[in-house]
């Protein structure tokens, strides 16, 4: 199983790298990635950070950790450049914070967003249609999350990305130890939103395709 979007002490979580590793490892997951929050202010050091402790991570780990970044609450502009930056620096999965209805998110994120080179869109809110036909076009993953608050619109992302044929991705965006759910728990919050069993199995085929090419590079 896998989960993409976890946070550490390294912006605002409250564990080291290596105890969401850990963590992650107990409850069953195969694959993760180390996603902090980012901007101009803090992106090299974190990116090189993330990448160490990742490229330091023993091969023959039960779990393999994934270097990502989550470019987050940025003037929309600065997406494109910033996410250019993050794959200079050795950066394998790009999450942007999306339109989220419980934060105060700058208009035009999810588009300006969709535009850069990232992977994933966080919690995209009521995202329009237009941005989901772009994140379809351009096969970026809309993210369908277990995080409290930003969980409130899955059910409607889920809606969007089934018409207009956008990727789905599970994800916990953990943050604290009781954030860490089992991958089953995971499936559930799926299920609760509205997805089917196949459309979840689908979901997880995409994923291992979209991992396979991103190991290959």
């Amino acid at each position: 199983m896998y989960n993409l979007h976890a946070h550490t002490f390294l912006s605002d979580g409250q564990l080291l790298p290596s105890e969401v590793a850990v963590r992650y490892q107990d409850k069953g997951y195969k694959t993760i990635a180390i996603t902090d929050h980012a901007d101009y202010s803090n992106i090299k050091q974190a990116s090189k950070a993330i990448v160490e402790f990742c490229r330091r991570w023993p091969k023959n780990s039960g779990i393999k950790i994934l270097p990502g970044i989550e470019l987050t609450h940025l003037p929309p502009e600065q997406f494109k450049p910033l996410a250019a930056l993050a794959r200079k620096e050795g950066i394998k999965i790009i999450i942007a914070h999306g339109e989220t209805p419980v934060e105060p998110v700058a208009k035009d994120t999810n588009r300006l967003a969709l535009l850069a080179d990232i992977d994933i869109l966080a919690h995209p809110g009521l995202i329009s249609d237009e941005d989901t036909r772009l994140a379809k076009e351009r096969g970026i993953f809309l993210e369908v999350t277990s995080r409290r608050g930003h969980s409130e619109t899955n059910a409607y992302v889920i809606k969007q990305a089934r018409k207009f044929g956008a990727k789905l991705i599970l994800n916990n965006d953990s943050h604290a130890p009781e954030d860490i759910i089992s991958p089953d728990e995971l499936i559930k919050v799926g299920l609760d939103s509205g997805l089917t069993r196949a459309e979840i199995d689908n979901i997880y085929k995409e994923l291992e395709e979209f991992l396979i090419k991103k190991e290959g590079k």
